[in-house]
């Protein structure tokens, strides 16, 4: 009887120590873009000499499409517990659906993402349209 107390003492224990330390880490949170600054922040960090003058960011904060003054359109988008930045070229995948803007790299592991840009949602496809030509 004694066993089974200890036993069930260490696996309380344990049970505890992991939840502590998944909350420490933030494992399962909801990550989002807080705002525009906080994505500029993550474009500049991503590619050296990078620097925002346009920017264009998610209803929902879940992906944002920034342009520096080269042109070069740069991707957003939550990838588990962070963000991923991927530079758009000619081979970018877009479909406009009114307000929302479906933006793919064509890579296998970094998914299409839908991004809810208001009125915004047109000029970006269109300018996403010419970096094919």
């Amino acid at each position: 009887m004694p066993f089974l107390a200890v036993q069930l003492t260490a696996s309380v224990g344990l049970i505890l120590a992991v939840t502590w330390l998944a909350r420490k880490l933030a494992l399962g949170t909801d990550v989002r873009l807080r705002d525009e600054a906080e994505a500029r922040a993550l474009a500049e960090a991503a590619v050296c000499g990078f620097r925002p003058i346009e920017l264009a960011l998610d209803r929902g904060g879940i992906a944002a499409l920034v342009r520096d003054a080269d042109g070069r359109v740069m991707l957003l988008r939550r990838h588990g517990a962070q963000f991923a930045a991927r530079l758009l070229d000619g081979h970018a995948f877009t479909r406009l659906d009114r307000n929302f803007l479906t933006v793919g790299t064509g890579e296998r592991f970094y998914a299409p993402v839908t991004l809810d840009l208001g009125d915004q949602a047109q000029v970006w496809a269109a300018s996403l349209r010419r970096l094919a030509n």
